[in-house]
């Protein structure tokens, strides 16, 4: 269930990326968003809708790696936004470069999502694809941008210069209720390098992680490993109180009934994307996006 934000006051430099972004957008003849319904890529459909109005159409993929309350919030947030929204099937689970799980798995994610995209764009009556990747999406080792640039995606944040910061702060300040929402890769990000990635476990990851959530947590991530192994990493202040019973053994209990052999609680705590540092090198200067931490004024996805 979303709340209403709080707004606040934009800085002169804000307001002139806002003004950036809504300019690149208005200067497009009709785009379609590629719409998870996350925070980024929210603040993009609210500039194109603004910007375009009904030249603008928010595109959610639907497949067994999105989670059902994050295509159901993605449905209820393109509802107050007001833009046009389409949900496609996508069907990258059929394709075996993408399930074998080998680091190269988001590449093949983000082809799929954009050659399916580009097949409706006549129906949509708009003929460019935005992202909602920003200045801080450069430089990192980000497979689904090499998608992206082959597809001729535009990075509208990136173009304005946002970086995550300033999506946040433009997100409370058109108040949209997930401005600090913590960010949620698909369910298949979960899986670690070499294990093969199947609806049956993604879905498992999916009921672990709504029990962790049922626990009181907001950010968390269940990490599946060979073996029918739960890695779970949840916030550094929470260890004790997951450590100890009875916490624990309702966790152990609950995952256990899920099909997992070992359940681990990760001593670490809660890092976002720490699995790349199990992607080969080789992998990692393949696909690696180095790209200035800076723009000079303008976009991308």
């Amino acid at each position: 269930m979303f709340t209403e934000a709080n707004a606040i006051e934009l800085s002169a430099t804000l307001d002139a990326k806002r003004e950036a972004l809504l300019a690149t957008l208005g200067g497009m003849p009709g785009v379609a968003v590629a719409f998870s319904g996350g925070i980024d890529s929210t603040v993009v459909a609210k500039a194109a809708h603004l910007a375009l109005g009904t030249r603008a159409v928010a595109v959610t993929a639907d497949s067994p790696s999105v989670a059902r309350n994050e295509l159901r919030d993605a449905r209820e947030l393109a509802k107050l936004i007001g833009i046009r929204h389409v949900v496609v099937r996508t069907d990258e689970f059929r394709n075996p470069d993408y399930t074998k799980n080998d680091g190269s798995r988001c590449y093949h994610c983000k082809t799929e999502l954009y050659t399916t995209v580009e097949s409706i764009l006549p129906e949509l009556e708009v003929s460019i694809i935005a992202s909602g990747a920003n200045l801080d999406d450069r430089g990192d080792y980000r497979p689904g941008l090499l998608a992206a640039a082959e597809h001729s995606v535009r990075h509208p944040l990136q173009d304005a210069g946002f970086t995550k910061a300033d999506v946040r702060a433009l997100a409370r300040f058109w108040g949209l209720p997930t401005w600090d929402k913590p960010a949620a890769p698909c369910l298949s990000s979960r899986m670690a390098p070499g294990v093969t990635v199947t609806p049956e476990r993604t879905k498992r990851v999916e009921d672990a992680e709504a029990v962790l959530r049922s626990l009181g947590l907001r950010e968390c991530r269940v990490r599946y490993h060979e073996g029918d192994l739960a890695r779970v990493e949840v916030p550094v202040s929470e260890l004790s109180k997951f450590a100890a019973d009875p916490v624990r053994g309702e966790l152990a209990r609950a995952l256990h009934g899920l099909g997992f052999k070992f359940v681990t609680l990760d001593l670490d705590g809660f890092r976002s994307g720490n699995l790349n540092e199990l992607v080969p090198i080789e992998l990692k200067l393949r696909y690696r996006r180095d790209e200035p931490t800076q723009a000079p004024a303008a976009d991308e996805l």
